[in-house]
């Protein structure tokens, strides 16, 4: 079981940058997906959450309108892509994976390492 996020950096209050979480074929086609942050001195947050197949969308108020979630279950590959990055978004984002059906505030099986964002104003 694997999940592997990568595209994060340093970035300036306005850029965007687009996510990806690399998945294990096993854990990924029928599971619903998602984001999690942890900014410094802050508990992890639930950022975003994609159901197997795409139709099911569920984001945190903070970030609804400047972050899609997307996925593509051929490349065992999924996304975050965020636009308006602020200062405040600055924090290790993970993907993980959930088992079985999904509900609000529900806590993923697996996690994969985070990267990094750090945004500068």
């Amino acid at each position: 079981v694997q999940l592997q996020a990568s595209g994060g950096g340093l970035v300036q209050a306005g850029d965007s940058l687009r996510l990806s979480c690399a998945a294990s074929g096993r854990i990924f086609r029928g599971n619903t997906m998602g984001w999690f942050r942890q900014a410094p001195g802050k508990d992890r947050e639930f950022v975003a959450a994609i159901s197997w197949d795409g139709y099911g969308k569920y984001y945190a108020d903070s970030v609804r309108g400047r972050f899609t979630i997307s996925r593509e279950n051929a490349k065992n590959t999924m996304y975050l892509q965020i636009n308006s990055l602020e200062p405040e978004d600055t924090a290790n984002y993970y993907c993980a994976a959930y088992s079985g059906a999904y509900y609000p505030r529900k806590s993923p099986t697996y996690w994969g390492q985070g990267t990094q964002v750090t945004v500068s104003s």
